[in-house]
């Protein structure tokens, strides 16, 4: 049975960085987790709430494997994505990529692998396969879950089959790298204006800075949203916090995309939009961890004044994150 050797099964923070980490090391190509979150434009805002909800959802990014094919579209890669209702051919798929000298990615419902820490369903995790055994497959993950790690084929199957919000049909994915492939340098400019535009347009009140402005009206709510706020307020947070995003609702992650940006790149090193847009980012990763504080307390204390002060904190948040996206959406422009 195969398995690939010379994997560099480096983890990350955030699932499908970490996936694209290892498919693209394995071609030469070594970049940060910040550089693929960002060239991929990951990042984003939703708040999400309907009636067969149990409690409202916030996300930080974009939704799962946009960011795959955003990096993939940027900088000219061959992303072949293999989706299917039968689970043999799924795994014939996965089996092909393997033989073929190359990790696969997998998108799956991380609540029936065996090693993952948290039981709770979610059908937009990813993770790459390198190899597997008659019982087992080998994974990369994040690092909050393990790195390299193992699960059953069992659960694996499970996993790929599960249905439901995010989830795909059994989909697997490799990316190749083509001859002539531009510089990532020469990509950021693009890739930080289409964020930006997407963050400041959206097409729904919901999601981008309009969105944040919804959520700071909505929190003040919260304690009469749930029947155990003890419960579901403290693990809202949490899900901010931990959910293997390294906190802040994946802003710590393009604060240091955006420095990087700002140290590696000749050409944006003195860019006064770069700069506006990396202080503010800075500035609203910190405020983010000051909301996911404030929602923990009002759960424990089940007082409503959190919630409000957790409010007014969401809506200077709307505004930080869209003056920064206006600076970023400008990028390059003093040059032309």
């Amino acid at each position: 049975m195969p398995t690939l050797t010379g994997i560099d099964t480096r983890p990350m923070q955030h699932c499908e960085t970490t996936t694209l980490g290892v498919l693209l090391r394995h071609q030469g190509i070594d970049l940060s987790e910040p550089m693929l979150f960002g060239l991929g434009a990951g990042l984003s805002f939703i708040y999400w709430d309907s009636k067969n909800m149990g409690f409202p959802f916030l996300g930080g990014r974009v939704k799962p494997f946009e960011l795959t094919r955003n990096l993939a579209g940027t900088l000219g890669l061959e992303l072949d994505v293999r989706e299917t209702g039968s689970a043999r051919k799924g795994w014939a798929d996965v089996v092909a990529g393997v033989e073929s000298g190359r990790p696969v990615g997998l998108q799956l419902d991380s609540c029936h692998l065996d090693y993952f820490g948290a039981k709770v369903h979610f059908g937009g995790h990813v993770v790459a396969l390198y190899g597997y055994d008659s019982h087992s497959a080998y994974l990369v993950d994040t690092d909050q879950q393990g790195g390299a790690v193992s699960t059953g084929l069992d659960s694996l199957a499970r996993a790929r089959a599960a249905r439901g919000p995010m989830t795909a049909r059994h989909r697997s994915f490799t990316l190749t790298v083509p001859e002539g492939l531009p510089s990532p340098q020469s990509r950021i400019v693009p890739a930080i204006t289409a964020c930006a535009d997407a963050f400041l347009h959206p097409p729904i009140a919901n999601l981008g800075h309009r969105g944040i402005e919804k959520a700071g009206t909505s929190v003040r709510t919260w304690l009469r949203r749930t029947d155990d706020p003890r419960r579901d307020l403290p693990q809202a947070a949490l899900l901010m916090e931990r959910a293997g995003t390294g906190g802040a609702l994946f802003r710590n992650l393009y604060r240091d995309f955006l420095a990087e940006c700002e140290r590696e790149c000749a050409q944006l090193s003195d860019d006064s939009h770069l700069r506006t847009g990396l202080r503010l980012y800075t500035e609203a990763a910190e405020r983010w961890t000051e909301v996911a504080a404030l929602i923990t307390r009002a759960g424990e204390t089940c007082e409503e004044e959190y919630l409000v002060r957790a409010g007014s904190t969401l809506s200077e948040l709307s505004r930080i994150e869209r003056e920064a996206m206006r600076a970023l959406s400008l990028l390059g422009s003093e040059r032309s």
